[in-house]
């Protein structure tokens, strides 16, 4: 999205949406899985320029920025995009940056895309009214980010429960943005939300992990036999309060990371760099993975 020159011509948004997915095939930073390869909706996308990308592994489409000038011009866009096969996300909310304009939560509707992006705003949440429109009138994702709205992602929450579509709850951070980025954005969205609400910090994992995963369709955010080995190791940060990692959480501390395993791989055990110490020391007790990130 925010890559320098970033070209807004059909045939150059289609190439770097193609860069994107074959060089993350290639490249795990830090051992993380990034699923890349999100074309830009631009005017002038032909319904063969979707096929055309979805042939080459190109499987997102974004509709936010770029040259379209007005909510409703992404309808036909976002459609065609899907016709493709490809899933749909939607910058949902006020104007982000200067020379852009607001998504409403009608427009959200008629625009109808599979995943409405940071619809507690992004900064600028959409009216309240609209939460209970899109839980109950329409199959949309509702993702909630770090840099919104804390009191309409509480909301979303609530009315996402009260109408059995928790599922189609997700966390995220929207970060890198104008609130710049936010090292342990997920995890304070878990404890600010768990701690001022009734949800329990284990429901809300599971919107930050395997509702994702279910709405994208991804070989991961669950832990069963034939998933992706991903799995963070929380405990009590030290210092606080609490014995163990989801009692911080509820209390609205930041959990301790004690080790990250990706792809079945331990990328780090012990010491975080980015959160408090844990209360318990962890360490390998026994590892026959030949690759290890220190």
């Amino acid at each position: 999205m925010h890559v320098p020159g970033r070209p807004k011509d059909v045939d150059g948004v289609k190439a770097l949406a193609i860069a994107a997915k074959k060089c993350f095939e290639n490249f795990m930073p830090g051992g993380m899985q990034v699923y890349a390869g999100s074309i830009i909706l631009e005017p002038g996308l032909s319904q063969e320029d979707f096929f055309d990308v979805k042939d080459k592994g190109v499987w997102l489409a974004k509709a936010g920025f770029g040259n379209v000038k007005k909510a409703t011009d992404y309808i036909e866009l976002v459609s065609k995009a899907k016709n493709a096969g490809l899933l749909t996300t939607l910058h949902t909310g006020g104007a982000s940056i200067p020379g852009s304009f607001p998504v409403t939560g009608k427009d959200l509707i008629q625009i109808n895309p599979d995943v409405a992006f940071h619809i507690n705003g992004g900064p600028v949440s959409i009216e309240d009214k609209y939460f209970e429109k899109v839980s109950k009138e329409t199959q949309i994702a509702m993702q909630v980010c770090t840099a919104g709205n804390l009191r309409t992602a509480i909301l979303c929450a609530e009315i996402a429960k009260k109408n059995n579509v928790f599922n189609r709850f997700l966390i995220a951070t929207d970060t890198p943005t104008g609130s710049g980025i936010m090292p342990l954005g997920m995890i304070y969205t878990i404890s600010q939300i768990a701690s001022l609400s009734n949800f329990e910090p284990e429901i809300l994992i599971a919107a930050a992990t395997g509702n994702v995963s279910q709405c994208y369709g991804l070989n991961a955010g669950y832990l069963r036999n034939g998933y992706q080995g991903d799995i963070v190791i929380i405990d009590a940060p030290l210092g606080g309060t609490k014995k163990d990692g989801l009692s911080a959480l509820k209390n609205g501390d930041p959990c301790a990371i004690g080790g990250v395993i990706s792809a079945g791989i331990p990328r780090f055990v012990g010491k975080s760099k980015n959160t408090p110490p844990t209360i318990n020391n962890i360490f390998v007790e026994k590892s026959e993975v030949k690759e290890m990130f220190k």
